[in-house]
């Protein structure tokens, strides 16, 4: 009985992330929510019935494209064809401003700049100035990184040429691993010639390593050149919000990260909202708030009726730029579905970072219970590390005063806060190397441009803000469970155990994707997996 009751709830919650697909992209294989969900109340037990509505709901990485979405031929689209990262441009701007690099000492070609014979002159004399000649040039180089020193005698153009080859033959992250130690030393011109070198085998169309690399190099060269925050905030309103809307869906379909997020935090908030007649729901990463569409659809069938239902959605320019608008469209919404299905429902929008929320900005009232949901959004808010104020203790303090009755953490399974740059540099690659080899297993053309620019404007700009930024402008700082866990005790939280029912509704997620994804269970929490390595956590806490 137990088991069929498990299994009922866990189907219930996930069927509005599985139905059929319409299919908007004229460059893609890939589909986008646009039916409106209702149940079918002419059904029983657990069917849901998808009618199409000219209403479209879709989460942050979902689309409001119509059938005939085309992405335009601009510069930044078309730069993405080539091998090279179309960072390099934004880059080459800070070496055209830097005093000691003109156009003429820095004639690599992926920043965009014209090389005319005199320029390949210079260069050859440049490198003749790095690099010395010997029996076996590729031991004079490792032992000249191994060593710090890289004043070396000149090298002939052979020479250099013959170091080329020989380190072309080298595993791709091994000469990243060396330039990264050159430009943690600031070494500017052994770090210049390895780019050099690694520009020509790097490829934003090519397999996940050559992908990742392109980033990871273009990271490297924005720190080298203090132009790392430049880089990301570009990339974060770069493109129109239909655009970005577009490029997230594209990883939300063929990914089961945000997913795994949303199933397993629906399914422990029904849970321990079992018998609650009136729930609040604070959510620090609303998005779109479609993830909630699943968990109202539930509590619609709750023998004696549904109970009232208040969310709370905490935004950030971000979600805005990508929603194309305020959090009046996300409350709009969600308050239609809700009507559709019978339930109680209020929303209030608080329009601010989580770093800016004050405990009257959530409006919690007596005799309601209180959920708090946090997906992939607490690394971002810096801690001790970074500023006396430490955001990130200071909201989790800030929720524990609320005494909810279930707080939901969904964070990436990686060690990115405090790390020194060079073990930082070494797990972002690790870790970015799993994410891309997921990505690929999905079998979307390697060269298919809607891929390309989801990767970069989803993916690839957390890197370059992992690896070029520092202090207050590297937001991206990503904790292990473990250390979550001491956090959260030390604010004075408690772990709840995942039911079974959670870890069932996720395996069931899984079965619609490539066999390498996994599930384990440590702790009372569930590790999402690619291959062998844990990509992400989902935790519950009181």
């Amino acid at each position: 009985m137990q088991t069929s009751r498990e299994h009922h709830r866990s189907a219930s919650l996930q069927g509005l992330y599985h139905q059929p697909l319409q299919d908007p992209y004229c460059l893609s294989n890939f589909q986008i929510l646009e039916n409106n969900m209702c149940p079918d109340n002419g059904n029983q037990g657990t069917s849901i019935s998808f009618k199409p509505s000219k209403e479209q709901y879709f989460t942050l990485e979902s689309s409001p494209s119509t059938a005939g979405y085309t992405v335009c031929d601009s510069p930044s689209v078309t730069s993405c064809l080539s091998n090279i990262s179309p960072f390099s441009a934004q880059v080459s701007q800070s070496y055209l401003s830097d005093p000691h690099h003109s156009p003429n000492n820095y004639g690599s070609p992926v920043s965009g700049s014209s090389v005319a014979d005199n320029g390949n002159e210079f260069r050859h004399k440049r490198r003749e100035a790095l690099l010395g000649s010997g029996p076996d040039i590729a031991d004079s180089f490792y032992n000249s990184v191994n060593s710090g020193i890289h004043q070396l005698t000149s090298m002939s153009i052979r020479d250099w040429n013959q170091l080329v080859e020989n380190i072309s033959r080298l595993d791709l992250r091994e000469v990243l691993k060396y330039c990264a130690e050159a430009v943690s030393n600031n070494d500017v011109s052994l770090a210049d010639a390895l780019m050099e070198v690694l520009e020509k085998r790097v490829s934003i169309s090519g397999d996940p390593v050559q992908r990742l690399s392109a980033y990871m190099l273009e990271g490297l060269r924005a720190r080298l050149k203090r132009s790392g925050t430049v880089i990301y905030k570009s990339l974060r309103c770069e493109p129109t919000s239909t655009e970005l809307m577009s490029y997230m869906s594209i990883l939300y379909d063929i990914c089961p990260y945000w997913k795994f997020a949303y199933i397993s935090a629906n399914v422990v908030v029904e849970e321990v909202m079992e018998n609650e007649p009136r729930i609040h729901i604070i959510d620090f990463q609303i998005a779109q708030g479609s993830q909630w569409m699943s968990l109202i659809h539930s509590l619609a069938r709750r023998p004696g009726g549904p109970p009232l239902v208040r969310i709370t959605g905490v935004d950030d320019s971000q979600s805005a730029h990508a929603r194309g608008g305020g959090l009046h469209i996300v409350g709009q919404k969600l308050l239609d579905f809700a009507k559709s299905c019978h339930v109680p429902f209020e929303f209030h929008a608080a329009a601010m970072s989580g770093c800016e929320v004050e405990r009257e900005n959530l409006r919690v009232q007596p005799g309601e219970a209180l959920a708090v949901n946090c997906p992939y959004v607490l690394h971002h808010m810096p801690d001790e590390s970074v500023s006396t104020q430490n955001h990130r203790d200071t909201l989790l303090r800030l929720v524990k005063s609320l005494s909810p009755k279930v707080m939901t953490l969904v964070e990436q399974e990686s060690n990115t806060n405090t790390s020194p740059f060079p073990s930082r540099f070494k797990e972002t690659m690790e870790y970015y190397t799993a994410m891309f080899e997921s990505i690929d297993a999905a079998r979307l053309p390697r060269d298919d441009r809607l891929r390309i620019r989801a990767e970069e404007n989803c993916v690839a700009r957390d890197i370059v803000n992992m690896i070029a930024c520092e202090d207050t402008e590297r937001v991206e700082r990503h904790e292990m469970l473990g250390k979550w866990n001491a956090r959260l005790k030390m604010a004075g939280y408690t772990p709840l155990t995942l039911s079974s029912s959670v870890t069932n509704a996720v395996v069931d997620l899984l079965k619609l994707y490539n066999e390498n994804y996994s599930i384990m269970e440590r702790d009372g929490a569930l590790y999402l997996r690619w291959k062998n390595r844990c990509m992400a956590t989902s935790s519950a806490w009181r």
